[in-house]
């Protein structure tokens, strides 16, 4: 089927699941498992509509991802408003990077002994099991910049540094294939592929969103007229993601940081210059998020000039623009990994998925919280939530398009496949379960302590 038909699909889809809502949301089941289940319905598996084949469409597939990815870090470091040295900002640098590098050596070993890979393959395949998916995890993701809850936080923060973070290890395994190791190949690898990468790529981006975050509010204070956010939005994704690249830096960090540094120009005027009639928070002291108080009914036209007001409206602009480009993406991506799914499901996915879910991410998250100071229950509960998802894929496409190929590629896209679509599903209808359970147990407790 061709372009119509993708767009017949794509658009039934959308309004399918948009007039559906209502009966989707009191079940057990993320959006997400739906959309997977719809994809293996109309591809090969079911009406054979539809096919989707990594190996021939890897090229394009590997920009769509990335599209998708950029934006969403983007959005999720703008939602991240919180002190970088409060808890949960240190704790998602602990999963974002220790966490993460054990993750990769836990699965570099299970795919040496447990499918024979060679070593280079098998580093290849842990980068790309290694990241928490930033796209699939609405679910367990702040749902906006006023939203502290210190696991939403933390796991957040980890999706959107663990795609950039993984990035290295993928590039060392792909060197490796056609690279004999030594001491000069790893060195070279760690100085400019892991350092410079991460360290360039956290930088650049923050600095370009800060910047282009102040010069915005500075305009509108100006002009008093702003104009289309959505475009500036688009432009510093772009911008930022092709800068960080060009020299080497780590894009999909840069595209993270640069949301976080235009969060902190909000922060810094709502502190230098707090609105008159800002509502504050319930509890503590703080001031809400700019783009409360640009929402709020009660700002008149005098307010329109206030720096808060101005900042106010560009991040509310930002996410608007953010949150729509992902509910776009997102469907149409999920929906090409279940039409995919009937082509390339391979067994040892299984039993990889099983690896990873069970042993190697609880174990990493287990050993990286030793001493923070959280619960048992909520390391536990960390350990098991790490989605896997379009992260893996755009790694996945990236391998293809960089040199792997043959049997070796078929295998690593049968079990990249397999496990994202299990996870899409096992972790898609265990967390709303666990997070309603985690709400209860905490009003209990707050209502003992009233």
């Amino acid at each position: 089927m061709g372009f119509l038909g993708w767009m017949a699909a794509v658009g039934g889809l959308l309004l399918l699941m948009s007039l559906a809502t209502g009966w989707i949301r009191p079940l057990p089941v993320t959006h997400f498992a739906l959309y997977l289940a719809v994809g293996a319905i109309i591809g090969p598996w079911g009406l054979g509509l539809l096919e989707v084949d990594f190996l021939r469409d890897a090229r394009w597939m590997e920009r769509l991802t990335e599209v998708a990815l950029i934006i969403s870090l983007f959005v999720g470091g703008l939602k991240l408003r919180v002190p970088l040295d409060a808890g949960p900002a240190a704790m998602a640098r602990r999963l974002a990077f220790p966490a993460m590098f054990l993750s990769i050596a836990g699965m570099t070993l299970a795919a040496r002994l447990l499918l024979g890979l060679d070593w280079p393959f098998a580093l290849i395949l842990a980068a790309m099991l290694a990241p928490t998916d930033p796209v699939l995890a609405s679910v367990i993701a702040v749902d906006n910049a006023a939203d502290r809850d210190g696991l939403r936080v933390a796991l957040s923060g980890e999706a959107g540094m663990n795609d950039g973070s993984a990035m290295p290890f993928l590039l060392l395994g792909l060197t490796l294939l056609g690279t004999p190791w030594s001491w000069g190949v790893f060195g070279h690898w760690a100085l400019l592929e892991l350092l410079w990468g991460v360290v360039g790529g956290l930088g650049i981006g923050f600095a370009m969103g800060w910047a282009v975050g102040w010069l915005s509010t500075r305009l509108m204070l100006i002009q008093r007229d702003p104009g289309p956010s959505a475009l500036l939005t688009l432009g510093l994704i772009a911008l930022t993601y092709a800068a960080a690249q060009s020299v080497g830096a780590l894009g999909f960090l840069a595209a993270f940081a640069a949301g976080a540094g235009m969060r902190m120009v909000e922060v810094g005027v709502v502190r230098e210059h707090p609105h008159p009639r800002l509502r504050r928070r319930e509890r503590g002291d703080e001031l809400l998020p700019a783009e409360f108080v640009a929402g709020s009914p009660v700002v008149g036209r005098k307010d329109r000039g206030e720096p808060v007001q101005a900042v106010g409206r560009l991040m509310s602009d930002a996410l608007i623009f953010g949150d729509t480009m992902e509910h776009l993406l997102a469907p149409l991506l999920v929906l090409l990994l279940g039409i995919a799914v009937a082509r390339h499901w391979d067994i040892d996915g299984l039993a990889v998925a099983a690896v990873l879910f069970f042993l190697v991410r609880p174990l990493a998250v287990w050993l990286v919280t030793i001493g923070s100071g959280w619960h048992w229950q909520r390391r536990v509960m960390v350990g098991w939530l790490g989605i896997r998802g379009i992260g893996g894929i755009n790694y996945l496409c990236y391998a293809i398009t960089h040199g792997v190929n043959g049997p070796q590629a078929r295998h690593l896209v049968g079990i990249i496949v397999t496990v994202t679509a299990l996870s899409t599903v096992v972790h898609g209808f265990s967390a709303q379960p666990l997070l309603a359970w985690r709400r209860r147990r905490i009003e209990r407790e707050q209502s003992r302590e009233g």
